[in-house]
């Protein structure tokens, strides 16, 4: 995938991967996740989480808006790997990224997991990743503290490319 910038962020998490698996792919949990700075909608198929996924099949619009209210972009869900209770790929389009994907890891550790977001993303607007990449890097460190608010842990860090 052609990319123009990259953000990873890493957290260990104090719970079981298949709990912080359930929980951080309901519609509820990304929106805690997210919240209350964004809030985002879930297409019909997903409202169960992803049980029953096909990788692959694009999954719908989920509309993005600023502090619930002000819709400020759209995402065409797709996943291209989904894998319970360890993670997921998703490869999509936005309003403002031609390309966004967002990998998401949970991996068994003592006393719980780490959990690891890897976006990586080409704007479509043209924006230069130097103005996106602060954007999407502090999005991730404030979904990575609520993760940790939610079930305990520590913050492991975050890379920039």
């Amino acid at each position: 995938m052609e990319r123009h910038g990259e953000v990873t962020t890493r957290s260990k998490v104090e719970a079981e991967p298949t709990a912080v698996w359930e929980w951080a792919t309901s519609a509820h949990g990304i929106n805690f996740e997210l919240g209350p700075l964004v809030r985002t909608g879930v297409p019909r198929r997903l409202e169960q989480g992803l049980a029953g996924v096909e990788p692959g099949e694009p999954l719908g619009r989920s509309w993005i808006r600023l502090l619930g209210v002000l819709p400020v972009d759209y995402d065409d869900i797709a996943l291209e790997r989904v894998e319970p209770g360890r993670g997921f790929l998703e490869r999509s389009s936005l309003l403002t990224h031609r390309v966004w994907e967002h990998e998401r890891t949970i991996e068994p550790s003592a006393a719980g997991c780490v959990v690891t977001d890897r976006i990586a993303f080409v704007p479509r607007l043209g924006l230069p990743p130097f103005v996106t990449r602060p954007i999407l890097a502090g999005l991730f460190r404030h979904r990575h503290a609520r993760l940790r608010r939610r079930f305990g842990g520590r913050y492991l860090g975050q890379a920039a490319a």
